[in-house]
């Protein structure tokens, strides 16, 4: 039986609802939009915009680790904001220190395996529903950002051009999420029909989530010669976040229950 204190910590995490992976795919299109706003459209750099949006994201999860219930708003702008600081992060990573996107998508595959490895050692598992201390909480929100600033990376891997600067495979936007998309619903497929780890396919599907708003947000805005819509990237930022601030406010948001076992 869990204690009062555990409650409350648990309490901060949402329960993993389909409402929570329409919030995730919005919010990662988002970070795509609005990392690629002020590093691309305000012209302030990848290193820049990374130092910029590292801050709130520091604020807030503090705020997070700190608050002592969940609070859903709270809650999806430290998504936001880890997802959104992803994106410069990726793209500093294999644009400006010139690594590409395969390297790029190595290391920080090995930054999220690393982060739940030393999860899973110092706490004894990765479970999300078994967060109980602030220790617990912060190796989640490492985790999520480093899967956030994989994301990027690999979707950009998969879309880019071949003849781009770094080159990609070439799939182009709508290709590069058909594919991250069909993963998705091959993890669903292994959750509703085979008795394959909950705590595992949660993370499959949470870093898959990633690649597929990134190519996605990348179709919103990218130029028309390189398959994107060449909307505004400020506007359908604004956009996005109206929808999510709406779908927040709308759909049930609860906190996720204690199961009382390990993973």
């Amino acid at each position: 039986m869990p204690t009062d204190q555990t409650n409350a910590v648990l309490s901060k995490v949402p329960a993993i609802t389909l409402g929570f992976w329409i919030i995730k795919i919005l919010a990662t299109t988002l970070g795509e939009t609005g990392g690629d706003s002020l590093s691309m459209t305000y012209d302030f750099g990848y290193l820049a915009s990374s130092a910029i949006f590292i801050v709130p994201l520091i604020v807030l999860v503090l705020a997070q680790i700190r608050a002592k219930q969940f609070h859903p708003l709270l809650y999806w702008a430290t998504i936001i904001a880890s997802t959104t600081a992803g994106t410069t992060m990726a793209d500093f990573a294999t644009r400006s220190i010139g690594i590409g996107y395969p390297g790029g998508s190595v290391l920080l595959f090995g930054s999220v395996l690393a982060c739940l490895f030393a999860w899973h050692r110092s706490m004894g598992t990765v479970n999300v529903n078994t967060i109980a201390t602030a220790r617990a909480e912060a190796f989640y929100w490492l985790t999520i950002t480093f899967s956030q600033t994989l994301g990027t990376a690999l979707g950009d891997w998969l879309a880019a051009p071949l003849d781009d600067l770094p080159p990609g495979i070439g799939l182009g936007y709508v290709g590069g999420a058909a594919v991250f998309g069909a993963a998705l619903a091959g993890v669903a497929a292994l959750y509703l029909w085979t008795k394959a780890s909950r705590v595992m396919l949660f993370w499959a599907a949470f870093i898959l989530t990633r690649p597929l708003g990134a190519t996605v947000g990348d179709f919103l805005d990218k130029p028309l010669a390189k398959g994107g819509l060449e909307l505004s990237r400020p506007l359908a930022s604004l956009v996005l976040a109206g929808v999510i601030l709406a779908l927040v406010l709308i759909l049930p948001q609860r906190a996720g229950e204690h199961p009382g076992a390990k993973a």
